[in-house]
């Protein structure tokens, strides 16, 4: 069976950045265990799969391990892929996922995404944490499956250096370490082994965490954003009562044919 699969660069405009991610359209189904194989092999953050439904498609995302339940840019990836390489000409993506309704409009180059926010709340810090992050938070906070640890600076964000093995016996998927940013609002990177991502370079699930917690923090709802790890992306962000609304761009990488058995 041949399929066809495509690698963007989501939240950036220029390959080499953001964060890559493979989208594989497919017309039904392949059993879990191929997805996932699929996925393995890619070695990406993210491999997403999508199928055409009576309203838009059904969109399903996969690290190298494991399948996840949300993920902004993969997402991104899937509708540029849509947007651009497959005359979708509709202005907005319907997604069905098992994280609900996810939706996709375009303007211009573009793409605005909106999640279900994740509101964390204030939880005490792991007696762990500093080993884990090689410094202590000012703040521990706690979504549905991740940690959010707030650091004194940008400088300390980009510099930190975290121990990977020691993360993973953290009660959770993985932490979004954030502070206010230099030329933006607020910078994060996020660390996910127990997904089999050590780094994900741009995370836009953990920017539904971000959002609720800087416009309480800031008293504001829009925000401009960067992920400071070493490839980097850049969001535009907007809480929306109980949903985030992202913004970024995205770039075609590679367009090629995959070959596998029935």
């Amino acid at each position: 069976m041949k399929l066809t699969l495509y690698q963007a660069d989501a939240f950036t405009e220029k390959v080499f950045s953001g964060n890559p991610a493979a989208v594989i359209p497919l017309n039904h189904w392949l059993p879990d265990a191929t997805m996932q194989q699929i996925a393995g092999e890619n070695n990406l953050s993210e491999t997403a799969f999508f199928v055409p439904d009576e309203n838009g498609f059904h969109l399903r995302w996969f690290t190298p391990i494991v399948e996840v339940d949300l993920c902004g840019h993969a997402t991104l990836a899937s509708a540029h892929i849509l947007f651009n390489h497959l005359n979708y000409d509709q202005p907005e993506i319907r997604f069905q996922t098992q994280s609900g309704l996810l939706t996709v409009k375009r303007n211009g180059e573009w793409l605005t995404l909106n999640f279900p926010a994740d509101p964390p709340v204030k939880v005490e810090t792991p007696p762990t944490m500093e080993a884990v992050l090689g410094i202590m938070p000012t703040v521990t906070l706690k979504g549905k499956i991740k940690y959010l640890a707030l650091l004194p600076s940008q400088e300390l964000v980009e510099e930190c250096t975290p121990d990977f093995s020691q993360m993973k016996k953290l009660d959770a998927q993985g932490v979004i370490i954030t502070a206010r940013g230099n030329d933006v609002d607020f910078v994060s990177r996020f660390f996910a082994p127990n997904a089999g991502i050590d780094e994900d370079p741009v995370t836009g699930s953990a920017h539904c965490l971000l959002v609720p917690y800087w416009s309480k923090k800031l008293g504001k709802n829009e925000f401009t954003a960067r992920q400071v790890s070493a490839r980097g992306g850049f969001l535009q962000c907007k809480l929306m009562g109980d949903r985030v609304e992202m913004s970024g761009r995205a770039v075609t990488y590679l367009k090629g044919e995959i070959d596998i058995a029935e």
